[in-house]
């Protein structure tokens, strides 16, 4: 077994790694960008090495300076994590010219399984069933064009080395083909340096399921079950679950055998996953293979038992199979989480900023978080925006979700928008409780998935301003304390009058709405008026920013977060943001003006897509940004004209730069 081994990558899968090193006893060194200097996983490491600027291609994605580090430190192997260079053969060649352990396969098998296209031809080969589709090497624009027209729409363009949904889109109808191919293989080249693609047959509310496989260097090869990824946006997986609910046991065979046959095709060694598009009545065709560790294996592992990550290490060894297919059993059932900064209620656009409050649930047999950020940490334009995996295990599957709700409702991030609301809607959607999937769910349950945002309730409110109240009470005891005089009656916040009761307002922003919560002190407790109903309430503080209040004849046990005039607010299970509104500092919505367009997140203009001096229409395509290795479309926010781009194609912009000057309604 290795001494010591150098994780090439980052965040929650390195931090992953080295936990299931440590418990072996092996050493592990970390590498990190000038951006991630503090990031856990190299505090968590025995070691790291600094490999450069921010950005993944001057830092993280040169294997030279991967190959170096490792010769500094004596790492004997290279774990490559998912992403990054952990499908990249010419990294595995290079380190094995180096004299260093690639834990992954054979790079034979890495460029086999590479090109979609080519892995296509294999599979067929090995007798494993196939989308209908066009997996040829032929790339003029008319002919693929052509090949669409001829398997029927609506069809998938897919970068043929692509994958995490990158590089992929949906065309409905012949007109849209050629700008979907253009979009396709900008994105295809931006983040796998070749445009090269396929198009496949669309399949009509398909199941995207998966098996693992695992293969040793002594010709042993299982699969350990299969994980059912329908749940995904922008063909990207949300929410991942082991086994696939409804699934035969005799469909599992078949798929399980057609998984492994594919990895004996190609020579595999290590961890591995073949994935399938599954009809709804059961029939299954080849889509691709991940020749790397998943980012949902942890559901795997919850149902079976197994540490993936000590397979790996055992089988680059050159040790067998931990075990036999026949000693492989499914014991439960379990649903992985993706929290991620994003909003999903602007099309999961990825989010920015620190994590002012990070309180994951508490983990236990039945709840784990993996994890690559603590609170404090920033979440960075240059990666992926993931915060956590939240994987949870029960007995059965009702029994996960209910424990999937519980996680979900525990779970508090504030400084930053999160998709935790909207998993907790897509937990309790009656189509995924029920097993109704496909991977168009979130589309087909939109109604219910994005319902209209609502005002900020009247609990939620009042938590805010006992939150306040609370808190002006403990400064002034904090600076009573500090004063020469502490027990001075100058220093009480308690609203203590000679005559009438004092009075105050305080003021929220819920959106643009404002919100007056008129106070009145009382003795012991505050009497608070909000539209036009008044309540009772007392407060306490408990630790942290968690405090209990009373309203009226009710407890309640919440936590509100303060940053600047940001307030997060956490109640039974959801999170509501307002604003701190200072009288003083108000500005008339008068004053306001409409004329740019701004950008959402740092990012490159990659295209205009209009004209200065154009007229165009509501929801008309002005410009494309790429941003987090995605595109992103900015689109006119009414009917009007386009003055000016302030950005060419090329340029990076900054968050909030304005991109376009537009006039509305001209």
């Amino acid at each position: 077994m290795f001494n010591k081994i150098l994780i090439a990558n980052r965040g929650e899968i390195a931090c992953r790694v080295i936990k299931t090193a440590r418990r072996m006893g092996i050493r592990t060194v970390a590498v990190y960008s000038e951006a991630d200097a503090n990031a856990r996983h190299v505090r968590l490491a025995d070691e790291a090495v600094l490999l450069g600027p921010a950005a993944a291609r001057e830092s993280y994605l040169v294997a030279d300076k991967i190959i170096e580090a490792c010769k500094r430190t004596g790492a004997q192997a290279v774990h490559p994590g998912y992403g990054f260079l952990s499908e990249n053969e010419e990294f595995a060649e290079a380190l094995a010219a180096n004299g260093i352990t690639f834990i992954g396969p054979p790079a034979s098998a890495i460029r086999a399984m590479g090109s979609k296209s080519e892995a296509k031809k294999l599979m067929g080969a090995a007798s494993v069933p196939l989308t209908p589709g066009y997996h040829g090497d032929g790339q003029n624009p008319e002919l693929l064009h052509e090949e669409a027209d001829g398997i029927g729409y609506p069809v998938l363009i897919k970068a043929a080395a692509g994958g995490g949904g990158k590089g992929m889109r949906l065309v409905e109808k012949s007109g849209d083909f050629p700008d979907a191919l253009a979009s396709c293989k900008r994105e295809a080249i931006s983040s796998f340096g070749n445009d090269h693609v396929l198009i496949e047959k669309y399949i009509t509310k398909p199941r995207h399921i998966e098996i693992q496989i695992f293969a040793d260097t002594l010709g042993n090869c299982v699969y350990l079950f299969e994980r059912d990824c329908s749940v995904q946006r922008r063909h990207q997986k949300v929410l991942e679950e082991a086994p696939a609910p409804g699934m035969p046991e005799e469909r599992r065979r078949q798929m399980g055998e057609a998984a492994v046959a594919a990895a004996k095709a190609v020579g595999y060694v290590g961890a591995g996953t073949v994935e399938f598009i599954a009809m709804q009545d059961g029939t299954f065709y080849f889509m691709e293979m991940n020749t790397r560790l998943q980012v949902e294996h942890p559901v795997t592992e919850m149902i079976t038992g197994q540490d993936l990550v000590e397979w790996q290490l055992r089988v680059a060894a050159g040790q067998p199979l931990p075990l036999k297919q026949e000693q492989l059993e499914i014991r439960g059932h379990a649903l992985e989480a993706r929290i991620y900064a994003e909003d999903a209620n602007k099309g999961f656009l990825p989010a920015t900023g620190r994590l002012i409050r990070l309180a994951p649930p508490a983990e236990s047999i039945n709840v784990r978080v993996d994890t690559g950020v603590e609170e404090g940490d920033e979440i960075t334009p240059f990666y992926d925006p993931m915060i956590a995996k939240l994987i949870v295990w029960d007995e059965t599957r009702d029994g996960a979700l209910a424990r999937m709700r519980k996680a979900l409702a525990d779970y508090q991030v504030a400084g930053l928008t999160t998709n935790i609301d909207f998993l907790s809607r897509l937990v309790a959607c009656p189509a995924f409780a029920g097993a109704d999937l496909d991977t168009g769910l979130i589309e087909r349950q939109k109604e219910f998935l994005f319902p209209e945002v609502q005002a900020v309730p009247r609990d939620a409110l009042l938590v805010a301003t006992v939150g306040e109240l609370l808190w002006e009470q403990h400064e002034a005891r904090s600076a009573a304390k500090a004063s020469g005089d502490p027990h001075s009656p100058w220093h009480a916040r308690d609203g203590w009058r000679m005559n009438l009761s004092a009075a105050r307002t305080i003021s929220f922003k819920d959106g643009e709405t404002l919100v007056d919560a008129h106070v009145r002190y009382q003795r012991d407790q505050w009497q608070i008026t909000l539209g036009g109903e008044t309540t009772m309430a007392r407060g306490k503080k408990l630790d942290g920013d968690r405090f209990a209040v009373e309203l009226d004849d009710r407890r309640l046990i919440a936590s509100v977060v303060a940053v600047d005039d940001k307030r997060s607010v956490f109640l039974q299970g959801s999170t509501y943001a307002l604003l701190r509104d200072d009288p003083l500092h108000r500005v008339d919505a008068g004053d306001s003006h409409d004329g740019g367009l701004t950008a959402p997140m740092p990012g490159k203009v990659v295209a205009l897509l209009a004209q200065p001096g154009q007229k165009v229409e509501k929801g008309t395509p002005l410009l494309i940004l790429e941003a987090m290795k995605m595109e992103h479309t900015i689109t006119a926010p009414a009917a009007g004209t386009v003055k000016a781009f302030c950005y060419a194609a090329g340029e990076q912009v900054s968050d909030g730069a304005p991109l376009v000057e537009f006039d509305l309604g001209s």
